[in-house]
């Protein structure tokens, strides 16, 4: 790893969302050796993965219950179009992206089963996730 690798890193901390052109443009590499770059810190095990942080919403989605939803994602859905598409549902307090058999982990809450059902029923139909798995939290944490 090298200085510019270190500028990337530092870069991909801020906002790793940011194109590959743009990550180029800020270390003075052309848009393929950037996303050469990135790609090479992730292979070599530097990158780990990407994770959405989403602001609690917890005062907007009162009591009832915490849940943990596993979604795997359609294969016609991207992480980002995925992500844009949660990123309004208030019932979500954190998104992480994972390894393994499934895609992302929500931790939602909702004020009841009903809405626990409605809130996956609208993951699968407008959100793209094609499987999800639900575990409700007994007790807060």
């Amino acid at each position: 790893m090298d200085a510019i690798d270190g500028a990337i890193l530092a870069i991909l901390r801020g906002d790793a969302r940011i194109s590959f052109r743009a990550l180029g443009e800020s270390v003075g590499l052309s848009t393929s050796a950037a996303a050469a770059r990135v790609h090479k810190l992730e292979s070599d095990g530097t990158i780990v993965g990407y994770r959405a942080v989403i602001a609690d919403h917890s005062s907007r989605a009162p009591g009832g219950l915490e849940a943990f939803i596993d979604v795997r994602l359609g294969a016609d859905t991207t992480y980002d179009a995925f992500l844009g598409r949660i990123e309004h549902l208030r019932e979500i307090r954190d998104a992480v992206h994972m390894t393994g058999p499934y895609d992302y982990l929500l931790h939602i809450q909702v004020v009841d089963t009903a809405h626990l059902d409605r809130f996956l029923r609208a993951l699968k139909s407008e959100a793209g996730a094609a499987q999800t798995q639900t575990r409700i939290a007994l007790r807060p944490t």
